[in-house]
């Protein structure tokens, strides 16, 4: 009899993949709005009572990056309060948590790849301080059984993701697409974390925080690269700055995460960001046959 998970956050593109890459292996009961709403305790309550789940995913969060700086209020209800609500109704169930959060909590600052040791601060967008807001709030409430999970530069079925919006733009009118080339991080198949939360899902011992990127690094103007010749599609690409994409939130220069405790905990790595790519692509463009 497999496992039943509850998963927050179903409709996004984290909980797309999570259903199409663990539904084999686990049951998978995706929620959200208008059915489960993580601001209100009472449908938290009573998607677990209906469920009875022996773990919840949670996914749901406002990560529209730019419209958390005009929507702060909305972001910290969302991200902060949602996922502090997620916690009490699965520390009073007794169940595993395992959360979505981002490199966002870092400011980016640093010359190095940042560990799950190093201390973060919210970094310097909304987005990253309602997130950490919302780390803070688990760490305080369920740390027992909890697992904080940090993952970027995601892409996953459908997207919207970077690698859909590249897809998008190689439509044959864009003879040159400029891409920033000084903001350096681990492009992150969404199947790869789905897989690793699967094998996490197994070690109820593991709880804290943990990266989930995967391994080597890049450029946004590298991963564009890949992206076009892995698909064998013809586009110029044009190195650029940051300067040139004047953004309302501010981008982290270096979103690059340390995988420290996989190894530590003997886990299986994540694969190289260029293989979880030609993975994802195969899947992504059979997924629409």
């Amino acid at each position: 009899m497999r496992e039943k998970i509850l998963l927050t956050g179903g409709n996004g593109m984290l909980g797309r993949t999570i259903c199409r890459i663990l539904g084999d292996r686990f049951e998978i009961v995706p929620t959200d709005l208008p059915d489960v709403d993580i601001t209100k305790v009472d449908s938290l309550v009573n998607a677990v009572e209906k469920y009875s789940p022996v773990a919840v995913i949670h996914c749901a969060a406002m990560t529209a990056v730019d419209k958390c700086e005009s929507e702060k209020e909305k972001a910290f209800l969302l991200n902060q309060q949602g996922t502090a609500n997620v916690a009490e109704v699965c520390r009073h169930a007794g169940i595993r948590l395992l959360a979505i959060s981002t490199d966002y909590v870092f400011d980016g600052s640093s010359a190095e790849a940042y560990s799950e040791y190093d201390p973060a601060n919210g970094g310097n967008t909304v987005y990253g301080q309602s997130k950490f807001a919302g780390e803070e709030a688990i760490r305080k409430i369920y740390p027992e059984n909890s697992l904080i999970c940090r993952i970027s530069w995601l892409y996953g079925f459908g997207g919207p993701s970077f690698l859909h919006t590249m897809l998008a733009l190689a439509d044959g009118r864009h003879p040159e697409l400029k891409v920033v080339a000084d903001q350096v991080g681990n492009p992150t198949s969404a199947v790869s974390v789905a897989h690793k939360l699967g094998e996490l899902l197994q070690h109820p011992e593991i709880n804290g925080t943990i990266h989930l990127t995967c391994e080597g690094e890049a450029s946004w103007y590298e991963f564009a690269v890949e992206i076009f010749r892995q698909c064998r599609i013809n586009q110029q690409v044009k190195a650029c700055s940051t300067t040139e994409f004047p953004r309302p939130a501010p981008r982290p220069a270096n979103s690059r995460l340390r995988k420290d405790k996989l190894r530590e905990y003997g886990l299986s790595p994540m694969p190289h960001w260029r293989d979880a790519l030609a993975e994802f692509i195969s899947l992504e463009f059979a997924a629409r046959k």
